[in-house]
């Protein structure tokens, strides 16, 4: 997927059980949608942890960090719990959502870290990755959105 793609709907779980879709999350306002390997590691805590520090100014400007991963949905419970990320974290773990945007990694590695800025018509707004930069993800999202 790429700046200017129309973003595949999908449904998945979020960290408390509950099913969303891509939808159902626009209806709300744009999103950006951060893929990142699995929880729990430093590089995924990190961009997550900056995700939430970062929540206020999303909210400020009508939009909001939606993670995602291949982890369970108990283990995306545990993560927002232990981090207090304050949005939803997804539950990917047949990476089908991963496919569907292009970050599925073959075999049992984890998808790439990749962020997509969505907004309300399901238009994708910018593509962002970098596989080292932990604060990149929502730094170059909040720009996209607050020049929109």
């Amino acid at each position: 997927m790429k700046t200017g793609d129309l973003a595949p709907d999908f449904s998945a779980v979020d960290q408390h059980g509950t099913t969303v879709s891509l939808d159902e999350l626009l209806a709300e306002g744009p999103i950006v949608l951060f893929f990142y390997p699995k929880a729990f590691t430093p590089g995924c805590t990190a961009e997550a942890c900056h995700f939430r520090d970062m929540v206020a100014e999303f909210a400020g400007i009508g939009a909001r960090p939606i993670g995602i991963s291949a982890d369970t949905q108990e283990k995306q419970a545990a993560f927002d719990a232990e981090h207090a990320l304050g949005y939803p974290v997804l539950s990917d773990p047949d990476k089908s959502i991963a496919k569907a945007f292009g970050v599925k990694r073959f075999g049992p590695v984890f998808n790439k870290r990749a962020t997509f800025v969505i907004d309300t018509d399901r238009r994708i707004l910018a593509a962002i990755a970098s596989e080292t930069n932990m604060e990149k993800h929502a730094d170059e999202a909040l720009q996209v959105l607050q020049m929109r």
